[in-house]
């Protein structure tokens, strides 16, 4: 048998990292398997993107953020976040995609898509959200112009756009995009958009649709995708209509990897929300815990870096046997 490790952390985004760093801190041994590059979620961010916590609030390992502007931007934290794990020397195999995880004998076997076997006394469980897109099922979504990631706009100058969804990625995909020459229009199932979007982005957004710079479609949902339109229903009529496009963006958010978690023995709800203890983050299956925003199951916008990160000290103080620190409880962000 390989060397079994205290801790394997399943995922190198922030919270995983962070996992890591306390590992260090208390003498345990670690590795984290991660399934693309280090901190890859952000790495898929819009390029332009700027994080709505402050900079302080997304450090880790007590490590300061230091930058010009109080938040920080997509570039800025994949630098901070790479020179943190060089710091801490973090143990991690990037481009390892774990499959399954079986306890045997009190001691998990971690298995990987390259047919590899990691064994460690205590498993976490740290993938997060962004790889798991919510799909609307209709034909024609998997055709090579329709994307569930934003990238950036200078691609989609002079070409007509449709944003399907309502919340903070869809209003901030529309907004760049108005101001990079694309004919954008938006379409949302409700009345009118999420009440979670960014607070000032809503004046912005309200009134470059006032103006007609962004067009929205209410009340409305993709029934079918073709080469160059889409077809809507009005949720109230019925009534369907074809909407030009030369690009579609599905961003109607993202889901925890409930494969992964139901194959490592966790219990979850009808919400996708995994069986685990909210002061220690152990789940149903000694041993294994989960960490960051994968504890919240679909309700993702409950958990960020700023209060997930707290889940890898709580969960670490339990590993090493001395008194749990508390976390912050979930927040709704308004």
């Amino acid at each position: 048998m390989s060397e079994i490790v205290d801790i394997l952390v399943v995922g190198g985004g922030p919270c995983g990292l962070a996992v890591a760093i306390e590992a260090v801190k208390s003498k345990l041994s670690h590795i984290i398997l991660e399934k693309g590059s280090l901190t890859e979620s952000i790495r898929r961010y819009p390029r332009r993107m700027r994080f709505f916590s402050t900079a302080e609030n997304i450090e880790i390992g007590g490590i300061p953020f230091p930058i010009s502007n109080v938040k920080a931007n997509r570039e800025e934290a994949l630098q901070y976040y790479r020179k943190v794990a060089g710091y801490f020397h973090l143990n991690f195999k990037l481009f390892t995609e774990v499959t399954g995880v079986e306890k045997k004998d009190e001691i998990f076997h971690v298995f990987t898509a390259k047919g590899e076997t990691y064994f460690a006394k205590n498993v976490v469980i740290a993938t997060g959200y962004f790889d798991v897109p919510r799909k609307l099922n209709v034909p024609g979504e998997d055709l090579p112009h329709v994307s569930h990631y934003y990238d950036e706009p200078y691609k989609y100058s002079y070409s007509k756009v449709v944003i399907v969804g309502g919340a903070n990625s869809a209003v901030e995909a529309a907004l760049e995009l108005y101001r990079h020459d694309v004919d954008v229009t938006i379409v949302h199932r409700n009345e009118d958009l999420r009440q979670t979007v960014k607070y000032w982005l809503i004046p912005d957004v309200k009134n470059r649709m006032k103006e007609g710079k962004i067009k929205a479609i209410f009340n409305s949902t993709v029934k079918s995708i073709s080469s160059d339109s889409l077809i809507i229903q009005n949720v109230h009529t019925q009534e369907e209509s074809t909407l030009p496009a030369d690009f579609v963006f599905i961003l109607a958010g993202y889901v925890p990897d409930a494969k992964l978690l139901f194959r490592s023995g966790i219990q979850l709800n009808e919400v996708m929300v995994p069986s685990y203890d909210n002061q220690t983050f152990e789940t149903n299956v000694k041993g294994l815990y989960v960490c960051g925003t994968v504890v919240a199951g679909i309700h993702t916008e409950k958990v960020f870096i700023e209060n997930g990160r707290e889940h890898a000290q709580a969960l670490v103080d339990h590993i090493a046997g001395r008194p749990v620190r508390p976390v912050k409880n979930l927040i709704m962000r308004i």
